[in-house]
């Protein structure tokens, strides 16, 4: 097995189901901020707290897209063609 073999498997079976599964947490937090942003109208407090899971979802996002786009340098790197799946 050659080096990009392996990156290739360590690509598709490890990183990116752990990448798309920070991203769909991610994304959670952010609509769970947006519901308790909304549902709280009165509770200062409680909107603080929506807009900091709004920010922290947002953020989160962008580090998981950020994370593909670094797994495809990597890949390119080494001269392996970004699978299908990768292609955003």
């Amino acid at each position: 097995m050659t080096i990009s073999e392996l990156l290739s498997k360590i690509s598709q079976f490890i990183l990116n189901p752990l990448i798309t599964l920070a991203f769909a947490v991610a994304l959670l937090v952010f609509f769970w901020g947006i519901f308790q942003f909304i549902n709280t109208q009165t509770a200062d407090d409680k909107r603080e707290e929506g807009k900091k899971k709004i920010l922290y979802g947002l953020i989160g996002m962008f580090i998981m897209i950020s994370a593909y786009g670094l797994i495809r340098i990597i890949l390119g790197t080494f001269g392996i063609t970004a699978p299908p799946y990768l292609n955003l």
